[in-house]
């Protein structure tokens, strides 16, 4: 799968007692345009995946390449993750990446476990468009459109 090229996204949340949770995916889609939704998928061995198996709610910022730094952060198991700059409140108070390329909020629709992975599917309640072009990855690196 290294061989196919992918956007790139975080995605935040909060635990119930408010504390920050986030990570850097690849593996992310469209669900469906009615009602919108989206999916996402999250390593069962990710710092995050207990906090991401209870929200109720998520927030997905899609990265432009001047967020390759964030991008590795979030990524990196161990860091703590906002514990720099390059993030903001979304309307929701949930974090999102400041200049991201769209910002979503979503509801937790659904999870399902798929080996190693927990599919998370999110119902779409809020967008922002920014600007710029994606970041993509491809051959385990990240990249930029031609």
């Amino acid at each position: 799968m290294a061989r196919f090229p992918s956007g790139v996204v975080v995605v935040t949340t909060r635990c119930q007692d408010g504390t920050p949770r986030g990570f850097t995916a690849s593996s992310f889609c469209s669900v469906s345009l009615e009602p919108p939704m989206v999916l996402v998928c999250l390593s069962n061995a990710a710092d995050s995946a207990w906090s991401f198996a209870r929200c109720d709610r998520f927030a997905v910022s899609v990265l432009t390449p001047v967020h390759q730094p964030l991008a590795l952060r979030f990524a990196t198991k161990g860091t703590d993750k906002f514990a720099v700059g390059g993030l903001r409140l979304g309307p929701g108070g949930l974090p999102t990446v400041e200049r991201a390329l769209s910002e979503l909020d979503c509801e937790a629709y659904a999870r399902h476990p798929a080996g190693d992975h927990t599919v998370l599917i999110g119902r779409v309640t809020g967008v922002r468009l920014g600007e710029g072009s994606p970041m993509v990855y491809y051959d385990r690196d990240f990249r930029t459109l031609a």
